[in-house]
């Protein structure tokens, strides 16, 4: 146990320097630059951090990822450049694999299976997924850890620092110290795979009566901590529909809408991570039918009162109501607002709620691209802020606001055209905080999870 310890001191240790010569460097050139009084190139630096990072590979560029899709986490030039960042860790080989399998499973692990695929169907920052086949003759997909990724995990968030110091040091405008503390709790749990397998029980009682989103079941004799087994759902990526007919992409931008909406606001939970790789198209008499919604490490539970504060926002902008509108923003915990800042905040929401509040059909965004989704919007939010600024961006309002971006790239990917005040009226019918608050706890006892404070 003593030389696993120090393998597992010097693994966070070797990983700790690792980061912060890399990431630090690029950091200390900006605080050089301010320093002296010498011009700062942006682009150049953003470019250089986004190789630092991209040289690690694992969950520090998962955080780069997250803090990219977060709008105004970071200037909008580095935001570019870590959108561009791919999470290809090399694969664990086949020998790896089997000393991992028997540390989860056992030395019998093998005879668990009718079938195990040697080779990864998918590799990501920390872990990979083997197609397998239960003897009940069940397709399989088990998610398997790397190995040591607490240790990772631990010395990267460690680091997150450095990064939000860049944005500090730039543009203070914006407070990020809540958005740091965030990403850090979400990147945590995502590392425990028995928390995770709660998630999706909690997501199939969820959308149990939602037929145009198939949620996995958890095989739990073949899952811990470290590895989690689930239903293979068959399915083919989302952007393989880019060029169908409108119906085709409508019923799936409609599918991806309740897969979000509808848990959230029933029961104050949202997926956190819209990465169109966490979804695909299932078919019907061959046809796609829905969506297939296959992980569940970033799920962000919400107390009933913040899910009323995005009910009440809602109608605040439907009935130009300014004081339900200050209300709202109050409830989710932005503190001493002036009117100016209301004004700037209003920027924002109004680019959030526009595509729900015009009772017509329409597309999420006219003649914009999907990566783009949002920052023009955050710039002017952020420029705004550096006169009437800075101010606080509450915690849970984080992961909100980045799948709620997430969400709007995948509608614009399928160019949907869709009426979202409907949907939207029809996801919110008959809501009352009370109710949000007693389907939550129930649904969460019945999934083992913990009820939000």
């Amino acid at each position: 146990m003593a030389d696993q310890e120090k393998n597992r001191f010097s693994a966070r240790a070797a990983r700790y320097a690792r980061v912060g010569a890399n990431v630090g460097g690029v950091a200390a050139k900006i605080a050089a630059t301010r320093f002296f009084g010498i011009g700062l190139d942006r682009g150049k630096n953003a470019i250089e951090l986004a190789a630092a990072l991209g040289g690690l590979k694992g969950p520090i560029m998962k955080v780069a990822q997250m803090m990219a899709t977060i709008p105004d986490a970071l200037p909008p030039e580095y935001a570019a450049e870590l959108t561009k960042l791919q999470s290809d860790a090399p694969p664990m080989g086949w020998p790896f694999v089997k000393r991992r399998m028997t540390a989860e499973l056992g030395a019998d692990w093998q005879s668990k299976f009718a079938e195990f695929e040697h080779k990864p169907a998918a590799a990501a920052s920390l872990g990979q997924v083997h197609r397998a086949r239960a003897h009940e003759g069940d397709a399989l997909a088990c998610k398997l850890q790397y190995p040591d990724m607490q240790s990772a995990v631990a010395a990267d968030l460690r680091q997150l620092d450095w990064i939000f110091s860049i944005h500090r040091r730039m543009d203070p405008a914006i407070d990020t110290s809540e958005i740091g503390k965030e990403i850090a709790a979400r990147m945590r749990e995502e590392l425990d795979y028995e928390h995770e397998a709660k998630n999706v029980a909690l997501y199939r009682i969820m959308l149990a009566k939602t037929p145009e989103v198939r949620v996995p079941k958890v095989w739990p004799a073949l899952s811990t901590r470290r590895l989690l087994t689930l239903d293979w759902l068959e399915g083919e990526r989302l952007l393989a529909f880019k060029e169908h007919p409108l119906a085709v992409r409508n019923r799936l931008a409609v599918a991806m809408f309740k897969a979000w909406w509808h848990p959230f606001s029933r029961h104050g939970v949202i997926h956190g991570d819209p990465h169109l790789g966490n979804y695909t198209a299932f078919a019907e008499d061959g046809e796609p039918g829905g969506i297939n919604l296959l992980d569940y490490g970033c799920i962000r539970i919400f107390p009933e009162r913040f899910v009323g504060g995005v009910v009440d926002l809602y109608h605040g902008l439907l009935k130009n109501d300014r004081d339900l509108v200050v209300h709202a923003y109050e409830t989710w915990g932005f503190r001493g607002l002036s009117r100016e800042l209301i004004d700037v905040l209003n920027i924002w929401a109004n680019f959030i709620y526009g595509p729900l509040l015009e009772d017509r059909e329409r597309t999420i965004a006219d003649k914009v691209k999907p990566s783009e989704y949002g920052r023009r919007e955050a710039f002017s939010v952020h420029r705004a802020l550096k006169e009437k600024g800075p101010v606080r961006v509450p915690r849970e309002f984080v992961f909100m606001d980045r799948a709620a971006i997430g969400l709007g790239g995948v509608f614009l990917h399928l160019a949907a055209k869709l009426n979202y005040y409907r949907l939207f009226n029809e996801a919110i019918e008959h809501f009352s905080v009370a109710k949000v608050g007693a389907r939550q706890k129930a649904a969460l006892a019945k999934a083992g999870l913990a009820h939000a404070e």
